[in-house]
């Protein structure tokens, strides 16, 4: 899954550098909202882009409880059960209501269309131009650095799960090595980490003399509701984040088979086989304590959390760290948040 090269020049590798890439969870529930969950919503923000994923009932509020009624740049639906996008026309009339000038892009599984068509007397006509588009397994949503790629799972529907494939990386500069080879600090050394041949005191200098192996971007799996398949392991293989449904404990796992969904303890087998670096629990069913949940799913993929809505998963290059679960980390102003703010081991306590 993560094959993809392509390498950025100049000003976009110095830009990649310092991007911030999280997710905060504002409804981490299954289909019945409680007072402390709601229905499946995630936003992800990378740099200054903003992409949710699912916008279950009551998005919007939970928009308004932590991060504000931002203005999203892309929405993916990974199905059309209620609980995954009854707040889209709430949404899209609030934006609206707002005044919003900025064009939407909206994405889902073949029925996006006819879906937008129900909708369609509920929310009106809006002021701004929304794009829906339909994919298939395997389509792929280009991006300036990066990509979305949509993904089968297995529902009881026809849905799709979304990977975030960032393009890898070039390697680390060794300006030492440069230097002994006669390049001159300044534009030189910038021109090597942008792919340039440039001159040295005794020939041209090539980047590869002077540059570390590629380092791979950053991935993120998203799979809605689903069955454990082999191509979310696929989708995910060696991703710095999976996210994925975990609807019911080992006791139901027969329920799990009959619905469509998968246990806390088959995500984390999932987890385990595509190598992932943490695995994040959502969807979990109101009838179980999470921290139950949490145990069993640890037994298999010691990687796993449960968050809370309003948790926030911070995704640093790797070379920088791990991914970082930050409680109620969505509420908070990033520039109040404090460097050594400890890592939150998981939803281990009762809701």
């Amino acid at each position: 899954m993560r094959s993809q090269v392509r390498i950025l020049p100049g000003a976009l590798f110095l830009t990649l550098l310092i991007m911030d890439l999280s997710v905060a969870f504002l409804g981490t529930g299954g289909p019945v909202p409680t007072a402390l969950r709601g229905t499946a919503s995630v936003l992800v923000t990378r740099g200054g882009e903003r992409l949710m994923f699912d916008c279950g009932e009551g998005t919007q509020r939970q928009l308004r409880r932590s991060l504000g009624l931002i203005r999203v740049d892309e929405l993916y639906l990974t199905h059309f059960h209620l609980d995954h996008c009854l707040g889209l026309p709430g949404l899209l009339k609030t934006y609206d209501l707002n005044d919003r000038e900025e064009p939407l892009r909206l994405f889902g599984p073949v029925g996006l269309n006819k879906l937008m068509r129900d909708f369609g007397p509920l929310i009106g006509r809006l002021g701004f131009h929304l794009e829906a588009e339909e994919l298939e397994p395997g389509d792929i949503v280009p991006h300036q650095d990066y990509e979305i790629e949509a993904f089968p799972v297995e529902h009881r529907t026809r849905a799709l799960g979304y990977a975030l494939l960032e393009d890898d990386r070039p390697g680390r500069f060794d300006p030492e090595a440069a230097a002994r080879l006669g390049v001159a600090p300044g534009p030189d050394f910038g021109r090597l980490q942008a792919g340039e041949t440039v001159s040295g005191a005794e020939g041209s200098v090539s980047p590869e003399q002077v540059m570390g192996e590629d380092r791979l971007g950053r991935a993120i799996a998203i799979t809605g509701d689903t069955m454990p398949c082999p191509a979310t392991v696929n989708a995910a293989a060696d991703a710095d984040l999976l996210i994925h449904d975990a609807s019911f404990m080992n006791e139901d796992l027969e329920r799990a088979r009959e619905t469509g969904h998968s246990t806390g303890a088959q995500a984390a087998g999932v987890a385990a086989e595509a190598n992932v670096k943490m695995l994040a629990m959502v969807h979990i069913s109101a009838r179980y304590h999470v921290g139950a949940a949490l145990d069993e799913a640890r037994e298999v993929f010691p990687g796993a959390v449960a968050p809370r809505d309003f948790d926030l998963i911070e995704l640093p290059f790797p070379e920088r760290g791990e991914p970082r679960l930050v409680h109620q980390g969505a509420k908070r102003d990033p520039a109040q948040k404090p460097a050594s703010d400890p890592p939150e081991p998981g939803s281990g306590q009762p809701d």
